[in-house]
């Protein structure tokens, strides 16, 4: 792709960095945001840029937040002895709209992944563990994608809990094999939760 301008160039580059964007998709986007007001392209910028500064991890969950804890952790009415765990943000997103759960989660910021270099050290399992082995925890409901990498976490965290004493459970294969929670609707996802089964007897069904 031929550009008249290096400054194009290195604009469509870098928009071209971001997941799913190719350089066509990139030139569009960077050519619509010239159309626009320079007030409105300086907006954007800057809302990128406070995002990456300023953004935190609650320290309990590991959820994005604003704050140190995330609105969801400091919340009175939910259970806080249930705890979700999830992938990231986008499937503690899903499941908020579902409406159905009133509990806590735990944001992995990942899965498993020996193929892609992700070890257990490089997720949050640590701390789920710690929390578990407190007593703050009656339930985990293990909510990652049904995928190799997604089943092998679940097992890594369901070995390390052994002797703990904390009931897991995993949500009803409502969700298809290989799905990711954000893509699922949320009436199929809502009753994922809500019947969700023992984690151990799902291993037999393996």
């Amino acid at each position: 792709m031929d550009f008249s301008s290096k400054l194009l160039e290195h604009a469509v580059y870098e928009m071209s960095q971001l997941p799913g964007i190719g350089k066509r998709t990139a030139l569009r986007l960077v050519l619509h945001l010239l159309k626009q007001s320079e007030s409105r392209t300086e907006n954007l910028s800057n809302a990128l840029v406070q995002l990456r500064n300023t953004v935190q991890y609650c320290k309990n969950c590991h959820n994005i937040s604003d704050t140190e804890l995330c609105e969801i952790c400091v919340n009175t009415k939910r259970d806080s002895t249930l705890v979700c765990v999830v992938e990231d943000i986008r499937d503690v997103m899903a499941i908020e709209n579902t409406g159905q759960y009133r509990g806590m989660y735990h944001v992995l910021g990942g899965k498993i992944s020996p193929m892609e270099g992700v070890g257990p050290q490089d997720l949050t399992i640590r701390s789920l563990i710690a929390k578990a082995r407190s007593g703050e925890i009656k339930e985990l409901i293990f909510a990652l994608s049904s995928t190799m990498e997604g089943d092998t976490t679940n097992f890594y965290i369901f070995k390390q809990l052994e002797g703990v004493g904390v009931k897991t459970s995993t949500i009803a294969r409502g969700i298809a094999v290989g799905d990711e929670l954000e893509y699922a609707d949320e009436v199929t996802l809502g009753r994922s939760i809500l019947n969700r089964v023992p984690f151990e007897g799902s291993l037999n069904n393996n």
